[in-house]
């Protein structure tokens, strides 16, 4: 008897629990392989801070308005700083400081100087926050990313652009950027390595600060010390060829190339007008932005990045120009 009633019991409990919807749910699908799983943060939770060199300069707005834009496209809130000359060291390191308390996902610097910088973001890594470098490699252990040019590489473009059209029997001078500075660094060795190369002697190789003051300064001394011996200068940035050429005007030295680099619009215009900048090694700022800030967003949702984006750079000369400003524009 008690077996009947267990089981009469045991019927009873079945019927209530499918009535009361209680059958087996099936289980959770999952992905196919190599289906991409979807994004853990939604994009509009997402804060990337943009950690520039200075954002006082044709170039840096470049790279500004790739992030920006990149971040309307794609949804996430981007904020932008840098100090007001790349001179700056101890002002960008506040800000990067800043923006790691604000609680930022990711951050992107651009560094005035790497040790300086990279000992400032250790402290987003320590959070588990992604570290990336834009234009300039911070190069810190734990670092997700760098996005920009190969420096050295583009310089060596610029460098025998130059010799190759004026021949080897020329004397070169450098100007280079910030002191200590990676960038400058891979800038003037490019540079050197072409007039090694071709066996173009270079006369001298000085710091310009990055400015446009600074390089006049510099390229003054040069004249004093060499005057017409000078047939090319090599230039760290835009604002640097800018200061060499009112150098070497008010000098009364016009038989000289400079060459810059950048591809700012301004220093395009001056290659097409004739003046003494006569080529402007092209990075692509705005990409760079635009592409470090789509790394900064994949790597916040645990995405895979190359832990080098290379950017194209191109030779712009007065038979390019034009091309170059329509497609700048």
């Amino acid at each position: 008897m008690k077996k009947i009633l267990a089981l009469i019991l045991a019927l009873v409990m079945s019927l209530s629990l499918v009535a009361c919807g209680g059958k087996e749910e099936p289980a959770p699908e999952t992905p196919d392989e190599g289906t991409e799983a979807p994004a853990e943060t939604p994009a509009g939770d997402v804060e990337i801070a943009v950690v520039l060199k200075t954002l006082a300069s044709e170039y840096w707005g470049y790279v500004e308005s790739g992030c920006k834009a990149a971040a309307d496209e794609l949804g996430v809130k981007v904020t932008v700083v840098g100090p007001g000359a790349e001179s700056e060291i101890e002002q960008q390191v506040a800000m990067i400081e800043q923006q790691i308390g604000a609680g930022v996902d990711a951050i992107v610097c651009a560094p005035n100087d790497a040790g300086a910088a990279g000992n400032a973001l250790q402290a987003a890594l320590d959070q588990g926050i992604p570290v990336l470098s834009v234009d300039t490699n911070v190069g810190i252990e734990g670092q997700t990313s760098f996005v920009g040019t190969m420096n050295d590489e583009a310089a060596y473009q610029g460098g025998i652009w130059a010799i190759d059209t004026l021949g080897t029997d020329i004397n070169a001078v450098i100007i280079y950027g910030q002191e200590g500075d990676n960038t400058s660094n891979l800038r003037r060795s490019g540079y050197e390595k072409a007039c090694e190369e071709k066996g173009v002697k270079v006369l001298s190789a000085l710091s310009g600060q990055n400015t446009t003051d600074g390089a006049t300064k510099t390229m003054e001394d040069m004249i004093s010390s060499f005057g017409e011996d000078i047939d090319v200068v090599f230039c760290h940035n835009d604002d640097t060829a800018v200061g060499a050429m009112n150098a070497c005007k008010s000098a009364g030295l016009n038989d000289v190339t400079i060459v810059g680099f950048d591809g700012n619009k301004s220093a395009v215009e001056l290659i097409m007008a004739g003046e003494p900048v006569k080529a402007t090694v092209a990075q692509q700022p705005y990409a760079m932005g635009y592409e470090v800030v789509k790394a900064a967003l994949a790597a916040i949702n645990g995405e895979t990045v190359e832990e080098v984006i290379a950017a194209p750079v191109k030779v712009v000369t007065a038979e390019n120009a034009q091309e170059y400003l329509d497609s700048l524009a």
